[in-house]
């Protein structure tokens, strides 16, 4: 059964994803007379960059997630459908959905990453990733129960392995975790469980190369390490990870930690639906696109986002995985939809490095601009700015910020919510 969408004489653009790229390329496109078919598994657009902030108890999962139909509440020719992708037939020029069957004249593919647990069983059943809300949410309520559970035991050992944190990865999402849950350690969690001694709380950081933020200047990750010990994490670099059982992680030298909650935060993998032929798909399950962010057998396929992976003289192993790349490629896929409608030249993709960014906690973060970086006071008031300025809806904004403020100013927040999914059986 089709998808119930209008037929009109507009070419019809029909985007898988509602991330950076999906949500940009929509914003971009929808005043130049195309019928765009916004497609996503949530009804939301989500910011990735503040997961942990929910995960720590610093955010509410709606701070950070913005209703697609509201960003297009006035617009005419933006039709949503919340629905699973199942299978892409580029022959016939349609896919195939959760809901039904829809058809495009152009299709992009901007479904993003998931979780990449690299094949070990173990991590991916018992270890947290992080790379939606709900799973963010979730993260939140282990942690809750874990020192709800801790402070009605007489057992040290499990009362160790309750309040142990391990966390798999040393990219900005594990490093800024560790910050967070070093800051809530010491502030938060004391005064909510006085009865417990937080001494006993070890929060680990394991990172397989020689730096954290390997992605970022040897400056920033020698800082990033050096903040993080400051706050108490014990940073593990050089190791890798074998196992995780659910109570006990092992390194590859034979160095085990007890630990209730194991974070993945290691790696990432393209996601995207059956269909397209495997020769297109590249390493971490990115699907290979020439300089217009065109599949090479089906020009009226587009990629774009971290599910992108094109080779470039400056990027020999394709584009960073990050949102300017997605941004970047949207904004630009929306000027060559139009040059193709009209009949004119593409123009092809050059990503422009603005730079990077990483938070470790209060007054400290790295950042690394073109030919300048910097860490510190500073660059945690740039980190701020940047991240809020980059959230869709001016409400998220403010509420963000007076959680920001008031967190600053009281070292605490309220949002400490076990909020479990019920069912009608429970």
């Amino acid at each position: 059964m089709p998808v119930n969408i209008p037929e009109t004489s507009q070419p019809r653009v029909l985007i898988i994803g509602a991330g950076f790229a999906g949500l940009r390329l929509a914003r971009k496109l929808y005043k130049h007379d195309f019928q765009i078919v916004l497609i996503d598994r949530n009804n939301y657009h989500q910011f990735q960059p503040l997961f942990y902030q929910v995960a720590t108890s610093g955010l509410e999962p709606s701070s950070i997630s913005f209703p697609l139909r509201k960003v297009f509440q006035k617009v005419k020719n933006v039709f949503i459908r919340v629905a699973e992708v199942k299978k892409i037939n580029p022959q016939e020029k349609i896919i195939e959905t959760s809901l039904g069957t829809a058809w495009y004249d152009y299709l992009v593919i901007a479904s993003g990453a998931t979780t990449n647990f690299f094949g070990v069983d173990s991590f991916e059943k018992n270890g947290i990733p992080m790379k939606s809300t709900s799973e963010a949410l979730f993260l939140r309520n282990k942690l809750l129960e874990n020192f709800e559970t801790a402070v009605t035991l007489r057992d040290r050992d499990e009362i160790d392995r309750l309040l142990s944190v391990v966390v798999v990865g040393g990219g900005p999402t594990g490093v800024e975790v560790c910050g967070a849950l070093a800051e809530m350690k010491k502030f938060v969690l004391p005064k909510d469980y006085p009865d417990l001694d937080f001494n006993l709380m070890t929060i680990t950081l394991v990172e397989a190369n020689e730096q954290l933020l390997h992605g970022m200047s040897r400056e920033a990750g020698v800082k990033a390490l050096e903040y993080l010990t400051s706050l108490g994490v014990k940073v593990k670099l050089n190791h890798k990870v074998k196992s995780y059982d659910g109570k006990e992680i092992e390194l590859e030298d034979q160095e085990n930690f007890q630990t209730r909650t194991l974070i993945w935060a290691a790696g990432v993998k393209g996601q995207m639906p059956d269909g397209i032929s495997a020769d297109n798909i590249v390493a971490g399950n990115r699907l290979k696109v020439d300089e217009f962010n065109r599949l090479e057998d089906f020009p009226e396929i587009f990629a774009i986002g971290d599910i992108a992976y094109t080779e470039t003289k400056d990027y020999p192993k394709g584009h960073p995985q990050v949102a300017q790349v997605a941004l970047q490629q949207a904004a630009l896929l929306a000027k060559n939809l139009i040059n193709i409608k009209n009949g004119n030249n593409l123009v092809p993709f050059q990503y422009r490095d603005k730079g990077s960014m990483a938070t470790v906690g209060r007054n400290r973060a790295v950042v690394d601009l073109p030919g300048f970086k910097f860490s510190g006071f500073p660059a945690w008031l740039v980190w701020m700015f940047v991240h809020l300025m980059s959230i869709v809806g001016v409400k998220n904004r403010l509420v963000i910020f007076i959680n920001w403020l008031w967190n600053y100013m009281t070292y605490d927040q309220s949002l400490r919510l076990i909020i479990r999914p019920k069912s009608k059986n429970t």
